[in-house]
C-alpha cells in the first residue's frame, strides 16, 4: 500500500494554509499602506499626460463619484483633453444638469470632445453640449430635447372594485398628478408651467453650446429625434465619426498628440483602488495554489 496520495494530501493542504497566511499578511500590509494613502487626501496620483475618457451610457442621474472625479480632472495637469463617450437614451432633468456643469467647468480649461455611439438622447444629448467638438455616427439616435413627465390615473378601475381612496393633502396642488383622481384644470395647468421651465432650461443650454440663436434651437427643441447625418445638417452635431476622428480632431486642432494614452475616469478614491489591486493579486495567488498542477494529479489517484 502506497503512502503517497497521503503524502500528497498533506502537501496540498501545508500549501493551502501557507498561501492563505500569506495572503492575509500582504492583504494587512497593503491595507495599512492603504488607510494611510486615503487619510492623505483623495487626489489623483501624479502620472503621465493623458486624455481622459468619461463613459456616459444607460440611465443619466447625479452621481456624485463621478462628478467630484471631473472636478479633480479639470486642475490635473496630467489630463490634457477629455473624451466624453455617450451612448444613453436620457435621464433625469438634474442629472443631466450636473453632468452638463462639470464637463462645462472642465472646457473652461482643457479640450473637451463629445463622441455619440449608437444613441445619445434628451440627457444623453445634454452632456455632449459643454464639447468644443461633438461626433456622431451616421446612424447614431440623438435630439430628443425636451421634458417629459408622465402618469396614470386609476380611479375608473378602483371604482369598479368599489375601492375608494382617502387623502388628506395640505392643499389642492399637493397631490397633483395623482393616481386617484383625474388632474384637476389648476393641476395641470401648475405642471405645465414646470415643465415649461425645465424645457426652457433646457434649450437655453442647446442655444449656448451650440452657439445659435434661442429661436432657431426652440425650433428644434419640440422632442424628435435626429439621426447623426440629420443633427449635422441641423446644427446639433460637428462632424461624422468616432473616437478615432475626435483624437484627430485634438491633435489638429488643440494640439493633444494622439499617441498619448487614454484613460477612463476613475471614481475610485487611491486607496480604495489599491485595496482592489492587492485583493485581486492575492485572491488570484490563491486559487492558482488551490487548483494548481497537483490538483488534476490528485484527482486521477487510485483509491486504497
Amino acid at each position: 500500500m502506497s503512502l503517497e496520495p497521503d503524502l500528497l494530501a498533506d502537501r496540498r493542504r501545508l500549501r493551502r494554509r501557507l498561501t492563505l497566511w500569506r495572503g492575509l499578511a500582504i492583504l494587512a500590509i497593503f491595507g495599512a499602506i492603504a488607510l494611510v494613502a486615503g487619510s492623505q487626501g483623495q487626489g489623483g496620483l501624479p502620472g503621465a499626460a493623458h486624455v481622459l475618457r468619461l463613459p456616459v451610457s444607460g440611465m443619466i442621474t447625479e452621481d456624485r463619484r463621478v462628478l467630484l472625479a471631473l472636478d479633480r480632472a479639470a486642475t490635473d495637469a496630467s489630463v490634457r483633453a477629455v473624451l466624453v463617450a455617450i451612448d444613453s437614451p436620457g435621464g433625469t432633468m438634474a442629472g443631466g444638469e450636473a453632468l452638463h456643469a462639470a464637463l462645462a467647468r472642465i472646457a473652461q480649461a482643457k479640450p473637451v470632445v463629445a463622441v455619440m455611439g449608437a444613441t445619445a438622447a434628451s440627457a444623453g444629448y445634454m452632456a455632449a453640449l459643454p464639447a468644443h467638438r461633438v461626433f456622431a455616427r451616421e446612424s447614431t439616435v440623438t435630439g430628443s430635447i425636451g421634458v417629459l413627465l408622465q402618469t396614470f390615473d386609476v380611479s375608473e378601475l378602483m371604482e369598479r372594485w368599489g375601492v375608494r381612496p382617502q387623502v388628506i393633502a395640505s392643499g389642492p396642488l399637493k397631490d397633483q398628478p395623482s393616481l386617484f383622481r383625474p388632474l384637476s384644470e389648476e393641476g395641470r395647468a401648475a405642471l405645465d408651467r414646470v415643465i415649461g421651465d425645465l424645457h426652457a432650461q433646457f434649450v437655453a443650454m442647446v442655444a449656448a453650446g451650440r452657439h445659435m440663436d434661442l429661436a432657431r434651437a426652440q425650433g428644434l427643441a419640440d422632442g424628435r429625434i435626429f439621426t447623426g447625418r440629420q443633427a449635422v445638417t441641423a446644427g446639433l452635431v460637428d462632424a461624422i465619426g468616432g473616437e478615432r476622428e475626435a483624437r484627430a480632431w485634438l491633435a489638429a486642432e488643440r494640439e493633444v498628440p494622439d499617441t498619448l494614452p487614454m484613460r477612463e475616469v476613475e471614481t475610485r478614491g487611491r486607496a480604495e483602488r489599491l485595496l482592489s489591486n492587492v485583493t485581486e493579486s492575492v485572491m488570484k495567488s490563491l486559487f492558482s495554489e488551490w487548483l494548481g498542477v497537483d490538483a488534476p494529479r490528485a484527482l486521477w489517484q487510485p483509491s486504497r
